[in-house]
């Protein structure tokens, strides 16, 4: 019989595992359950404690204000006693539950159930020691009698309940959590038989006897003799069932006992405030007379042997429960706590982290592992390699070179980075026979001296000057007009395209046009070349370009493609 009650549970089982355990596996992995900084979320007597937290001087957060879980239940219960139960049958529940913790929470629970029994098997003689059963059948000439109940059982209990899974190492949450189950509680019970027939006279089961006795009352008729037995009797359970005198009573005189329950049961998941659960509970109770029977008959027909044992019942069930409260989290057995340390080590949010230390060995200023010179002297200013400067690139430090900006024409230079520049008549003499195509001259071009000129670099697909561009083309123009003899040419990159060919040609016409309009430079002073080879794509170099050949303006190569 009660291999029947966990057939018909079974398909809601597994249905329902398998829907959830569906949603398990695609459930939201990456997110905390909660804003562990959500200030909102922690009852008042714990704000000390997160502000702690929030400030690092804690390294624990405040456990958040979480909601409680109101459920409902319907399901089967059968009572373990001296008489063999029927068919389960039906009761219901209701609950309140509150977490105390990650893994534990309480639970109140109030239980409404039925539990119906039906021996297959005859008594003789068993009956003599029940004061109920032994008014109406005679048990010194044997009549048969067949035990029979039907109890309502109601039960109140404060359990505590142990979540098993929330704790997970290798995902965020589950949408399934199961539980065990233990508690304390009182119970009340009333019994009846189904002694009397309609007419008010005790049922007289000889033909029964006659029909089955043949063949034995044996294991393999038991269904038959049952539906025999039901087809003659009625519902009526008119008798109140033996009753200990010496147990408590309320009610007008209904038992009260004290009742220990444990159990387990599978939460799973619907939405964040339902879920469904599936429970099996046992109930242990000081008493033998659930069933209105205090013996167990054993032995042949006419010749028994009486025991005594505590009665016991189950009710397996399905629940739908609902959590709520405001500005709260989810019930904490749905929360893996675990999710927020996990969450920080990942992406930190909070943590704290320490400062970094690079080794520098030469102290300036540039890491070990991106320093080209990890030897530079102290002192001495260094680029973003860390290589010491040297701003005329004489081949002397900055820190160490006593002119500063030593021109071109007057290196090489000394130790100290002095230059030997020709001595003023002398390069007079020179400029005149160079001027004049004489002996030692250029065929009557000037000889130029303006040196290294600034490049100009843009960012992005930009084509205008930036201001740090326009200062060095007004120190390209200032070095210019001290070199009136000197022409420059001004050289653009990239070849690889039309839009890169037309993008280099833009820029170097952006640089002359700000040099003539802006500094007023003659534009035939100029050299224009773009789309060059060997360069960087972004830079525009500008170099002495005298005694060179080359247009000062061309035409755009591909003034369609030009960028606006």
């Amino acid at each position: 019989m009660i291999g029947k009650k966990y057939a018909v549970l079974a398909s809601f089982l597994l249905a329902f595992l398998s829907q959830s355990f569906a949603q398990d596996n695609t459930s939201a992995e990456s997110s905390s359950s909660y804003d562990i900084r959500d200030s909102s979320l922690i009852p008042a007597k714990r704000i000390p404690q997160h502000n702690e937290f929030l400030n690092n001087a804690y390294p624990f957060p405040a456990l958040p204000r979480n909601q409680w879980e109101i459920g409902v239940n319907g399901g089967l219960s059968t009572i373990s006693g001296d008489v063999r139960a029927v068919l389960p049958t039906f009761g219901w529940g209701i609950h309140i539950r509150k977490a105390l913790g990650y893994t534990f929470s309480a639970r109140l629970e109030y239980d409404n159930l039925d539990a119906k029994g039906l021996n297959w098997e005859p008594s003789y003689t068993g009956y003599a020691a029940n004061p109920v059963i032994s008014k109406y059948y005679d048990a010194t000439v044997h009549t048969p009698v067949f035990y029979n109940y039907k109890t309502k059982i109601q039960s109140l209990s404060l359990q505590g309940l142990a979540t098993l899974n929330n704790i997970r190492f290798h995902r965020a949450k589950s949408n399934i959590a199961i539980y065990l189950l233990g508690g304390l509680g009182f119970m009340t019970y009333s019994t009846g038989y189904n002694l009397l027939d309609p007419n008010g006279n005790p049922y007289n089961y000889s033909n029964i006897i006659t029909q089955f006795g043949a063949n034995g009352f044996t294991y393999a008729n038991r269904k038959a003799i049952r539906s025999a037995l039901k087809a003659m009797m009625d519902n009526t359970y008119e008798t109140p069932a033996q009753h200990d005198p010496s147990q408590a009573t309320i009610f007008g005189g209904t038992p009260i006992r004290p009742v220990l329950e444990i159990g387990g049961g599978v939460e799973i998941k619907l939405t964040d405030q339902f879920n469904i659960a599936i429970e099996e509970k046992f109930s242990i109770v000081k008493s033998d007379l659930l069933d209105g029977q205090e013996w167990q008959e054993t032995g042949s027909p006419t010749v028994h042997a009486l025991t005594s044992a505590n009665d016991a019942y189950n009710y397996l069930s399905v629940g739908l429960n609902y959590n709520f409260r405001k500005r709260s989290v989810e019930p904490l057995w749905w929360i893996n706590p675990l999710d927020y340390a996990y969450g920080e080590l990942n992406a930190p949010k909070h943590m704290k982290l320490p400062k970094p230390i690079l080794d520098d060995a030469d102290g300036d200023g540039v890491t070990d592992q991106f320093d080209h010179e990890p030897n530079t002297p102290a002192g001495c200013p260094v680029d973003t390699h860390g290589v010491s400067r040297d701003t005329d690139g004489d081949g002397v430090p900055d820190c160490k070179d006593k002119e500063l900006i030593t021109p071109t024409q007057c290196q090489p230079v000394d130790a100290d980075g002095v230059g030997k520049c020709p001595d003023p008549a002398c390069c007079k003499e020179i400029n005149a026979r160079l001027d004049s195509g004489g002996v030692g001259g250029l065929g009557g071009k000037t000889r130029c001296f303006i040196g290294d000129l600034p490049s100009i670099v843009f960012k992005g697909r930009a084509v205008t000057l930036s201001k740090d561009g326009k200062a060095l083309a007004s120190t390209i123009a200032e070095k210019m007009r001290n070199n009136p003899g000197c022409k420059v040419a001004v050289i653009g990159y990239g070849e690889s395209s039309k839009t890169a060919q037309q993008l280099s040609w833009d820029r170097v016409n952006e640089v002359i046009k700000y040099l003539v309009e802006k500094e007023g430079i003659n534009s035939d002073r100029f050299i224009f070349r773009y789309g060059q080879t060997g360069g960087d794509e972004n830079t525009i170099d500008v170099k002495d370009g005298t005694g060179e050949e080359g247009p000062n303006t061309v035409p755009a190569p591909h003034p369609n493609l030009r960028k606006r």
